[in-house]
């Protein structure tokens, strides 16, 4: 007769265990240091992607040579220029493991520095860690395109979803409120080089300089990502969806305007200053 005592008791292991084993590796993973490598060389590589943005821009000024002023004409830009593709193909890996590292960041917090006390700052700030992630999903999902020769504007394709979008009038609202909410981002980043709150993402003392750049290229940014979410709901109020063309489409406004000329130039450096800025990032930010 069978020993009935000597059966396999039923796992007691509860769901909550799971998920904080599931936590742990996760946190394990984003606190790899060949992980961390590979994410701070995202940094390095937005620093170039924002270099070639900015100096497109400053090109369009001078009536030079065309091309789009945002990541998918900086990465167009690069991938004509030799060994661009090898390039592309680590900026595609190292956006894709900046974007794991803000998924775990808006999974489990950051490991880096405390979280906020209240409940509503934690949701904002792991809010804020899943936006960038996914910012920068695009950005290796473009890398990738460009380095296989399959790369696509970026200017264009928001136009056309622009268009897809305003075919309801549901969908005009929607355009609305992501241009208000595009505008607030780019406000967020105009008070954070205002304010330096930026030096609080850095590990140790930084000198006068690396101030500036943070200063200057956090809202060179944030002005010109204000733009592009001003002329999204533009094209929405105006039923024009071609005006939605992105960050490329804000610098061409700008560069049509009076003085537009000195102007472009003014924001092409902003943006290179937030390039060389992404360098010190890549060095120095927690993580």
């Amino acid at each position: 007769m069978p020993d009935t005592n000597s059966a396999q008791a039923p796992s007691t292991r509860s769901p909550s265990a799971s998920s904080d084993n599931s936590s742990s590796t996760l946190g394990r993973i984003a606190q790899n240091s060949v992980f961390e490598r590979f994410a701070r060389t995202g940094f390095v590589m937005s620093g170039i992607v924002h270099l070639l943005i900015g100096y497109i821009a400053i090109r369009i000024a001078f009536g030079g040579a065309g091309g789009a002023a945002d990541q998918s004409g900086a990465m167009a830009e690069l991938a004509a220029k030799p060994g661009g593709t090898i390039a592309l193909w680590i900026a595609a890996v190292g956006f894709f493991v900046m974007a794991l590292w803000r998924v775990a960041e808006a999974a489990l917090g950051s490991a880096s520095k405390p979280e906020a006390d209240s409940t509503m700052s934690k949701a904002v700030d792991r809010f804020k860690a899943f936006a960038v992630a996914v910012v920068y999903f695009a950005f290796a999902f473009s890398a990738l395109g460009f380095a296989r020769g399959h790369g696509k504007s970026s200017g264009g394709e928001n136009a056309g979803l622009t268009a897809r979008v305003m075919q309801h009038t549901a969908g005009t609202v929607a355009l609305v409120i992501a241009g208000l909410i595009i505008i607030g981002v780019g406000g967020y980043h105009v008070y954070k080089g205002a304010t330096k709150n930026f030096l609080e993402d850095l590990e140790g003392s930084t000198g006068a300089f690396v101030r500036r750049l943070g200063m200057i290229g956090y809202i060179a940014k944030g002005l010109a990502i204000g733009a592009a979410g001003a002329l999204v709901i533009l094209a929405a109020v105006q039923s024009k969806p071609d005006k939605a063309t992105g960050l490329d489409g804000a610098f061409k406004t700008l560069g049509a305007q009076p003085y537009g000329m000195v102007l472009l130039v003014v924001a092409g450096l902003g943006i290179i200053t937030y390039g060389l800025y992404s360098f010190v990032m890549a060095r120095y930010v927690k993580m």
